[in-house]
């Protein structure tokens, strides 16, 4: 039986570091977040997922957190000069892996069948799946205007006061082949410490998958991403409160509530503990400001150990 891992991107990709050492890979199931997809140039972008496969196969760039390391950005550079607009920066190496997921699209292969040979190629033996194979995508509205999440994300770092998100695509949108049965009969279930709000929200936006989560035996446990009422990277804390939720360990624990067993909290919350018990979750105390492998190793132990 596998481990199944409900995954955004950075502070996920950091925790499967560490989840990795713990579970054999070809144990593992990661349910990855599509929402953040755009199409750039003409190429299909998956931004989640790859951070996810680059981080695991050792390659990717740690300064910014995205991207491959040691990349260059000639291409980029020279479609600037034909006016261009370049705000969603990729590399040249980076551009391989599109052009090649574009491609297959094209050819009429799944975004699934595409992700799990990418994986493979890079040398990695987990199982990554999209939440979905259909169009879907995350986009906030701020001062009546709709934008697709990169934007306000990359583009506008996030500057513009969110008064609400839609998933598009979210009415039709099938979970991807796998995700059902391997939210039914996996071992347990990990929801990482990623954005509640645009990184598992969606993957919650996709019919059928929350239900699933509720109707599972599996043991769900998830990691708060907000420690000390902010986030160590990202957006999670400023949508969380523009939305209405709480910025802490206890709007995580609401956001989560109808299918979460045990929260997973940093030691910096522990007077929040009862809180979060007070809605029928378990609450752990445990470090987790994952800054070396030791933390992510330590981090994923304490994870697995109350999926039992």
């Amino acid at each position: 039986m596998t481990i199944v891992t409900l995954a955004g991107g950075v502070g996920a990709a950091r925790f499967l570091e560490g989840l990795i050492r713990v579970v054999p890979q070809r144990k593992l199931t990661v349910i990855g977040n599509v929402g953040d997809d755009i199409e750039m140039h003409g190429l299909h972008v998956s931004p989640d997922l790859d951070i996810v496969t680059y981080t695991l196969a050792g390659i990717v760039d740690r300064a910014k957190g995205w991207g491959i390391r040691n990349d260059t950005f000639t291409c980029q550079e020279a479609m600037r000069k034909f006016g261009y607009e370049t705000w969603f920066n990729i590399g040249d190496k980076d551009y391989a892996t599109h052009l090649y997921r574009t491609e297959q699209l094209r050819k009429g292969r799944s975004l699934s069948e595409i992700t799990d040979e990418l994986v493979k190629k890079l040398g990695l033996q987990i199982h990554l799946l999209p939440s979905t194979d259909d169009f879907f995508q995350t986009h906030v509205i701020s001062n009546g205007r709709k934008m697709h999440f990169q934007e306000y994300m990359v583009r506008l770092q996030t500057k513009p006061k969110v008064q609400q998100i839609t998933f598009l695509g979210s009415r039709s949108a099938r979970p991807a082949r796998e995700v059902l049965q391997s939210i039914q009969q996996g071992r347990g279930i990990i929801v990482s410490p990623s954005n509640p709000i645009v990184s598992i929200g969606a993957i919650l936006a996709v019919p059928q998958i929350r239900t699933a989560l509720r109707k599972t035996e599996s043991r769900i446990v998830g990691i708060s991403p907000i420690i000390g009422g902010k986030t160590i990277k990202g957006p999670a804390d400023k949508l969380m409160k523009s939305l209405g939720f709480k910025p802490s360990v206890v709007g995580v624990a609401e956001f989560y509530q109808e299918f979460l067993d045990t929260l997973i909290i940093d030691r910096v919350d522990e007077d929040l503990a009862k809180r979060v018990e007070k809605l029928g979750i378990k609450a752990v105390v445990t470090n987790t400001i994952m800054k070396t492998l030791s933390d992510k190793i330590s981090l994923a132990q304490t994870t697995v150990r109350e999926l039992e």
